[in-house]
Formats: C-alpha cells, structure tokens, sequence
C-alpha cells in the first residue's frame, strides 16, 4: 500500500517542484497527473476542497496539500532513506523559518518583477535581491543549505531557479551578477538528478510567462 502514490500537479510550479524533488530524492515511484488550473479536476478539487489549489500529494488515498507539508510528510513517511530535515529540533525549526521565508518572499517578489511596471517593478526587483542576498549569508560556505547533502531549505528553495530566466528578461537585470553565491548554489543542486529531472527548462517557463503577460495585459 506505501507505493500508491499521486501528485495533482502544473509543470512549471516551483512549489509542485518541490514535492517532485522530494519523491525523487526518496525514490518514490507516483502517478503524475497535470492539470489544467483553468478547468480543474473533479479529484483536485476533492482532494483540496479547502484552497483548491495544486499541489496535491495523494498517498493510499488521502490527500497532504500544501508543498511545504506535503514535503515534510514525505520525509517522515519514506523516514529510511536521504533525510531532508535534520535531525536536532532546533535545527529542524530553523530550517522550516527559512523554507517558510522563501515561500513568502522569493515567489511574490519574482511574480512582481515580471507583473509590473515602472516604480512597483524596480521596488520589487530590489526585494528579490535583497532576499537572495540573505540567503546567501544563511548558506555562507555550506554546499547546501542542509549541509553537505541537499535538505529541506534546499528542496524549498531551488525550484525558484527554473523561473529565473523569466525574471531577468521582463524585469531587465541580471540575478548572477548581483547574487553569485546562491547561483552557484542552484547549478550545484541541479548537478543533483532529483533536482535536474523535477525542474523544468528556463527557456520553457520563459515561454510560460510570456504568454501569461499576454494573458493578464502586460506589454
């Protein structure tokens, strides 16, 4: 019964990333199912009655929303093998803050950076930055943020990546040059072939986000 598995998911989003990185790196075999935010399934939206959103990781039939849940329950279920929250509870609570602060911070100051215009855009543009730059200070001169293996900072952090290429063109600045550290930190997890078959190619989330633009009117 463990291997029945499902991920309710949309390919390019970097919180259905982490969930695919965390079953790979657990070497869980699942049923992956894209779907189409538009007309969303009947089973997403019972699996998800609440917010109705992906992802949506359905194990022996019960649903764990929410990535960041759904990542740690990964980890305590399939608990035998490449651990992604250490072990010490302080360790484990700081690592959460940090996955919780990229979640809030990197994903709506990179949406703001490619939405808008102007002021708000250059605003934002700085946030994202600043952002970074104090991840980079977390990281200091660890391989991963979990150490010298890939944890769960990492697993949270790194599907941002796939859509950096898109932040840069529509928002006209370059991450590497201002933010060294932590691209080198993204191209070593991706070195990882659980990071390097969950994330999407930039090229494609660039094509993804510009036909969003079109969508939402912004030339």
């Amino acid at each position: 019964m463990a291997n029945e598995v499902t991920l309710l998911d949309f390919w390019p989003s970097p919180f259905g990333m982490r969930v695919r990185i965390a079953l790979a790196e657990k070497g869980i075999q699942y049923e992956y199912k894209d779907e189409d935010l538009r007309n969303k399934s009947p089973l997403l939206l019972q699996m998800n009655p609440v917010h109705k959103k992906i992802p949506v990781l359905i194990h022996n039939g019960k649903p764990v929303c929410e990535s960041l849940i759904a990542v740690q329950y990964i980890d305590e279920f399939w608990n035998n093998k490449s651990p992604l929250l250490p072990s010490d509870p302080y360790q484990r609570a700081q690592a959460r803050f940090w996955a919780d602060y990229a979640d809030k911070k990197i994903y709506d100051a990179g949406r703001r950076s490619w939405t808008t215009k102007g002021e708000e855009q250059e605003a934002a543009k700085k946030d994202f930055i600043e952002c970074l730059k104090l991840l980079e200070q977390q990281l200091g001169d660890k391989p991963y943020f979990g150490g010298d293996n890939l944890g769960y900072v990492d697993v949270a952090i790194v599907p941002f990546y796939s859509w950096f290429e898109a932040y840069e063109k529509f928002g006209n600045f370059n991450i590497e040059a201002e933010c060294p550290k932590f691209i080198a930190w993204a191209k070593r997890c991706l070195q990882k072939e659980s990071v390097a078959k969950s994330l999407p190619d930039q090229h494609k989330v660039y094509d993804f986000v510009l036909q969003m633009r079109k969508k939402l009117g912004v030339e």
